[in-house]
């Protein structure tokens, strides 16, 4: 019976890695290693963007209470 299943196993060393893809290659597994994708660019700009806004003020406060009025 063929299967379309997808593990993600997260490795915390090299030895550990290595033990996969030498069991994955024995079965004669397909398998791919994915790194980690780093944040989108832009949104790091705008979180940076911000925290510099934040440092020089530009920031506008809003009472707690303002939020619930109706």
């Amino acid at each position: 019976m063929k299967t379309e299943t997808t593990f993600t196993i997260h490795t915390e060393t090299i030895e550990q890695e290595n033990a996969l893809k030498a069991f994955a290659k024995a079965l004669k597994m397909k398998f791919e290693i994915a790194k980690e994708k780093p944040y989108d660019p832009e949104f790091v700009n705008k979180i940076q963007e911000s925290r510099q806004q934040a440092k020089e003020g530009k920031t506008v406060k809003i009472a707690l209470d303002d939020l619930w009025k109706e």
